[in-house]
């Protein structure tokens, strides 16, 4: 194996905040399903493969009929190994990780099986960054279509666990989006505990928005991940500011994924779209601009693959605020040959030279790589 050369010397600790595991038990659930998410084998692959997508819907019915194109991923070792998330680590001179659910967490449970299933996966994060203290913690899985009053008992449960650093939560909250009254209670009880969320997209765009060439494959993953999840995160942040959630909670801290996805860029035009609308400008008239949110209740993770989109995100949010992350185990190598995926991935090193080209390779660069992570979420002395 080559000698890990992605990561240049870094005087702190290197910190990932995004990067995901699917627990055996959830893949057990994945497994027993019909619908997506859903894990299924196919003829003529090796492995299984995981189905994620409403994109890939129209792949998954035609398979039968062309199996030239396989729909989903596949599901490799590197989403539920303990061993292979380690190893991982060590390849890329990672120090600490902090380990979430991967989309679509528990969305798609019955409201009577998401809260157990959530109980059950974190306490496999909790034993997981128990075998290895120090080097790993995780943001919670917190069903929002479980009953409110279990939820608040969760939050107060999850405060005290000693790996617990946060929770993660898709854009969907009870049906209605996060910008819903209903979760201003869940966001209190977030707050009070000092559990920032992870903010994460899954549901991307509809299918018709990227035509029929997308649907039959042709266009592979590029169109629902590179631009629909990025536009899902920006419309539910912007939903959640205009409701002005932020204001009735000030103390709600959310890590973006994805850079925030197009926030960065287009609050300008978001802040021009509101001075200009005579409704929402006497309706917010004591409202703080979203730049004034961005740099004092919102962070972003470095997870944006180029400088350009980098130093986006630094001018929108502060560079102290901004926290690298890999998104293992999705963007690895493309397999050639056998064991490729436990070498160096590219598309680690992406964000790194992002990294050193917006910011060289001073202290703003140490603090992206680990130390503001480790202030934001209280890793220090571990």
């Amino acid at each position: 194996m080559a000698t890990p050369n992605l990561l240049p010397k870094a005087k702190a600790r290197v910190v990932d905040i995004h990067t995901h595991m699917y627990p055996p038990e959830y893949i057990k659930v994945l497994e027993s399903r019909n619908t997506i998410p859903l894990v299924r084998k196919f003829t003529g692959a090796a492995d299984p493969r995981l189905v994620l997508l409403e994109a890939e819907v129209p792949l998954l019915e035609s398979h039968q009929q062309d199996t030239s194109i396989l729909p989903g991923r596949t599901l490799t070792r590197h989403f539920s190994s303990l061993e292979q998330k380690i190893h991982f680590m060590d390849t890329h001179q990672i120090d600490i990780s902090v380990i979430s659910l991967a989309n679509p967490w528990l969305d798609f449970l019955p409201s009577i099986e998401a809260f157990p299933s959530a109980q059950s996966i974190n306490a496999s994060f909790s034993s997981m960054c128990a075998v290895h203290p120090g080097r790993l913690y995780f943001f919670a899985a917190l069903p929002l279509t479980a009953p409110t009053s279990l939820l608040l008992d969760s939050i107060s449960a999850l405060s005290s666990l000693p790996y617990c650093r946060g929770v993660i939560l898709g854009t969907s909250g009870l049906g209605f989006g996060l910008d819903d009254p209903a979760l201003l209670a869940i966001f209190l009880a977030l707050a009070d505990a000092n559990l920032p969320i992870f903010l994460h997209p899954h549901y991307g765009l509809p299918n018709s928005v990227f035509g029929p060439r997308s649907a039959s494959g042709e266009y592979g993953h590029v169109l629902p991940l590179a631009l629909g999840f990025p536009m899902e995160t920006t419309i539910a942040v912007a939903r959640m500011f205009l409701a002005g959630v932020f204001d009735k909670v000030p103390n709600l801290r959310m890590i973006l994924a994805h850079s925030g996805g197009t926030l960065p860029f287009l609050a300008g035009r978001i802040e021009s779209c509101i001075m200009h609308d005579g409704h929402l400008v006497k309706r917010m008239k004591d409202r703080r601009t979203i730049w004034e949110v961005l740099r004092s209740q919102v962070y972003l993770d470095a997870v944006v693959y180029g400088e350009v989109g980098l130093k986006a995100a630094v001018e929108a949010s502060g560079v102290d605020r901004l926290m690298f992350g890999t998104d293992h185990p999705f963007f690895p190598p493309v397999r050639g040959e056998e064991g490729e995926e436990d070498g160096e991935w590219e598309s680690v090193g992406l964000n790194v030279k992002a990294a050193v080209k917006a910011m060289g390779e001073g202290e703003e660069y140490d603090g992206v790589m680990g130390l503001n992570a480790i202030r934001v979420l209280r890793l220090e002395g571990e």
